[in-house]
């Protein structure tokens, strides 16, 4: 079906007023499209008929090139969970710098964030660190793959394991000429996310050649939808089974507990994905698991496989991710930061159910969603719809309605985000009547 006329005419309305109040945004675009391929390097962040552009941020708030003031309930997709100027941060980098940029050797704080990392998540036994969550997830199944000598790499439907392994949905094709996407050209099998008889009779036929399954114990990109526990628990049993290697990819669910959501459910992954804000705010990502698959890359033993990486070990990361981990990402302040997410999503539903508006909010703790139950036709336009509106009362989201919190967001805010998003609604309530 054609989508809805009036929403469409709602929408592009709502865009004719965000370019006329964003002139030096626009002008920014215009200049970064002569040198970048659509004006940016990270498609997630386009927005049409162009993005903002943020000229600085403090606080639980960033500030445009216009000018505009925004209150960021986005968190850029979760890494940023310190809000944009955290002076513990801020004085750990600076005393960091003060003693070098880039060493290209071994330093002491290599090894004591190692030492958190597998302190933290009992499916590390030995860790090694890269530089995005992409890369380590990319690491941990190229790993997974050679210690059990099999092909077949198992994913699931709405699952996003970083840009080079993404888009994947039941019922298509698992080849990896995938209109509109890069992939990397492993042997992928993409079963149903929360059904693991369906998983297993997908897998059934050709086990003996399923190297690795890696899954998120709460999809992201996907819409914020968690992981049933039987379903997980299943994965761990079956792989047990079937010699498989099983990966949690908590780059992003590790914020929802110290050890993520594993530790939360007690279901240990042989091996565990992790990046985003264990750097610091520096560019980050680690992979481990049991010792028997990650000592491959003890360089004491003959066979040991290489794994490089310039930034790998940057004492400025090393350094801003310790400092973290030890004085910011506390169980006590994580459960506090996770039951505001928890009271968010419950007041939002709780609104939006009251207001009769076509939205519901998933998630997980301090990660959530905003989904909208129109018709499929509708759905992109409507979230855009309410992505204008917030920005215009002043909030910061995904246009796609990703929400997370940071550490500097508070109760008040909360409370004027939900009414805010109810008045943003309205437009599609609106339009849709």
């Amino acid at each position: 079906m054609a989508p809805s006329a009036t929403l469409t005419a709602a929408l592009e309305a709502a865009r004719e007023s965000y370019a006329k109040r964003n002139p030096n945004s626009l002008a920014a675009f215009n200049k970064a499209t002569v040198f970048l391929p659509g004006g940016g390097t990270r498609t997630t962040l386009i927005t049409l008929p162009f993005p903002l552009f943020i000229e600085s941020g403090s606080g639980a708030t960033v500030t445009d090139v216009d000018g505009h003031t925004y209150k960021d309930f986005l968190s850029d997709f979760t890494s940023g969970i310190y809000g944009k100027s955290n002076e513990v941060l801020k004085n750990a980098i600076t005393t960091a710098i003060s003693s070098g940029l880039q060493f290209g050797a071994h330093t002491t704080n290599e090894a004591r964030l190692a030492d958190h990392l597998t302190s933290r998540f009992p499916s590390m036994d030995l860790v090694r660190f890269a530089n995005s969550g992409t890369e380590a997830n990319l690491l941990a199944i190229t790993t997974s793959l050679k210690h059990t000598k099999r092909k077949k790499v198992v994913v699931f439907s709405g699952g996003y394991h970083g840009s080079l392994l993404a888009h994947f949905h039941s019922g298509e094709p698992a080849g990896n000429d995938v209109p509109g996407a890069l992939r990397v050209p492993f042997d992928f099998i993409i079963a149903p996310y929360n059904d693991i008889e369906g998983t297993k009779a997908l897998i059934n036929p050709v086990a003996k050649d399923v190297g690795v399954i890696i899954v998120e114990p709460m999809l992201g990109a996907g819409g914020c939808i968690p992981g049933d526990p039987e379903f997980l628990q299943g994965l761990r049993d079956y792989t047990k089974e079937i010699g498989a290697v099983l990966i949690f990819d908590e780059v992003q669910t590790s914020r929802l507990a110290p050890g993520g959501r594993q530790s939360l459910l007690g279901i240990t992954p042989d091996m565990t994905t992790v990046g985003k804000f264990f750097g610091g705010g520096f560019a980050f990502g680690a992979f481990g698991g049991k010792k028997e698959i990650m000592s491959i890359f003890d360089v004491r033993r003959p066979d040991h496989v290489n794994h490089g990486g310039t930034f790998n070990n940057s004492p400025l990361t090393m350094v801003a991710g310790s400092t973290a981990i030890e004085q910011i990402l506390t169980a006590e302040r994580l459960a506090d930061l996770n039951d505001r997410g928890d009271r968010l999503r419950e007041k939002l539903n709780s609104a939006l159910g009251g207001a009769g508006a076509p939205f519901v909010v998933t998630g997980l703790g301090s990660i959530n969603q905003i989904n909208c139950h129109l018709p499929k036709e509708d759905q992109l336009t409507a979230l855009e719809l309410v992505y204008f509106g917030l920005l215009e009362r002043g909030f910061w989201i995904a246009q796609r309605g990703t929400l997370a919190l940071n550490f500097e967001i508070t109760d008040k805010d909360v409370d004027e985000f939900v009414e805010a998003v109810v008045e943003s609604t309205a437009a599609v309530v609106k339009a849709t009547s």
